[in-house]
């Protein structure tokens, strides 16, 4: 079982940065998958980055040049990194935790962390 809490949202101006922190409890491998996604109400939950075995990264189109994720000093804590924040991604930032154990897949998600951008 694997616990997800999020952190670090809030309320900042357009161009201003926020970093958002993933603690992960648990049973925690480094094949393991995290990443971090968000969603607009009405919208599906989209992919924003996310992080894999060998330092593999990959952004989505919206957060590249602007958003880095990374593991944290902290053990199994991921933080993605936002500069130059736009209205456009105010949005509910959620933590994702992804793993492939032979032929099952697991997925955990935390409970979400709003990100508000002004002007």
């Amino acid at each position: 079982q694997v616990q997800l809490v999020e952190s670090g949202g809030g309320l900042v101006q357009a161009g201003e940065s926020l970093r958002l922190f993933c603690a992960a409890s648990g049973s925690i491998f480094s094949a393991d998958i995290m990443g971090w996604y968000r969603q607009a109400p009405g919208k599906q939950r989209e992919l924003v980055a996310f992080i894999a075995s060998g330092d593999i990264r990959d952004y989505a189109d919206s957060a590249k040049d602007r958003f880095t994720i990374a593991s944290a000093d902290t053990k199994n804590t991921v933080y993605l990194q936002m500069d130059s924040l736009k209205p456009e991604d105010a949005d509910v930032y959620y933590c994702n935790f992804r793993r492939v154990d032979g032929f099952l897949e697991y997925e955990y998600w935390g409970q979400g962390t709003q990100v508000t951008v002004s002007s």
